[in-house]
């Protein structure tokens, strides 16, 4: 399999190195880390004025445990339609997708459903918050969606503001809150089920070039942490520094 993706340097970040967080996504030392998630041959064709465009092209896509790989490349080469294949919001016309080696692109709509909620967090470029709700009523969503008692989710949804530098804003409005606030907010919410995989489109769209920075730092950290993968659909070559792979799109593949 070959994306031919380069690897890049990525700066460090002290932000949150205090916490100590035990990652449940991590293989066992018996077990050799592998892929998180794996696509083999995904092909997408949108049929626009009677003329079917292939915006996939048999591709190969695989990201592992604690990895941070981004998808760039100009618009229209495929990368947010890939990320919305891999995060099972829509299906591919052929190809496998595996998550943790269990195969999930041939599963029903309601089974799709849960594995989203039970693997998957989102960032999305304009936060996705819910005005009416508090930073840790918002974060706590996903968990009360589980079945969670209110005052637990809550209590987790706490947990995650402090990681994310925001614990004092933890009764605070997204309107009272400025944009990389409510992206690290939008990171919390993705983080709070503990899935194996993360997928931002464009999560640093909304923010100025020092939040971006913060925001990049922080993800890559907990990345890490959570032994989480994350892909990254992403125009702004000033978080490039923060991927450990970058696969460059063009044409419905990898250049």
């Amino acid at each position: 399999m070959n994306t031919n993706s380069r690897p890049t340097s990525h700066p460090t970040s002290g932000d949150i190195n205090a916490f100590a967080i035990t990652p449940r996504n991590a293989p066992s030392d018996s077990v050799a880390p592998g892929a998180v998630l794996r696509a083999e041959g995904i092909t997408k064709s949108y049929v626009i004025g009677g003329t079917a465009r292939k915006v996939l092209d048999g591709l190969d896509f695989r990201v592992d445990y604690g990895e941070s790989v981004f998808l760039a490349g100009p618009s229209g080469s495929g990368k947010t339609t890939l990320l919305s294949i891999l995060g099972l919001l829509l299906t591919a016309d052929s190809g496998e997708l595996f998550l943790r080696e269990r195969r999930v692109d041939a599963l029903s709509a309601e089974e799709r459903s849960q594995v989203r909620r039970d693997s998957i967090g989102f960032v999305f470029q304009r936060f996705q918050l819910i005005a009416a709700l508090s930073a840790r009523d918002n974060v706590a969503i996903p968990l009360t969606l589980h079945g969670h008692p209110l005052h637990q989710a809550r209590g987790k949804a706490e947990e995650l503001l402090e990681r994310v530098g925001l614990r004092d804003h933890r009764l605070a409005l997204p309107g009272s809150m400025s944009p990389g606030q409510c992206q690290r907010v939008a990171l919390a919410r993705a983080l709070i089920t503990e899935p194996a995989l993360i997928l931002a489109d464009e999560p640093t769209a909304a923010l100025d070039g020092v939040a971006g920075r913060a925001v990049m730092e922080l993800m890559r950290e907990l990345t890490t942490n959570f032994a989480t993968a994350t892909v990254v659909v992403t125009h702004d070559p000033r978080i490039f520094p923060f991927a450990d792979r970058i696969c460059e799109m063009e044409n419905g593949g990898f250049k």
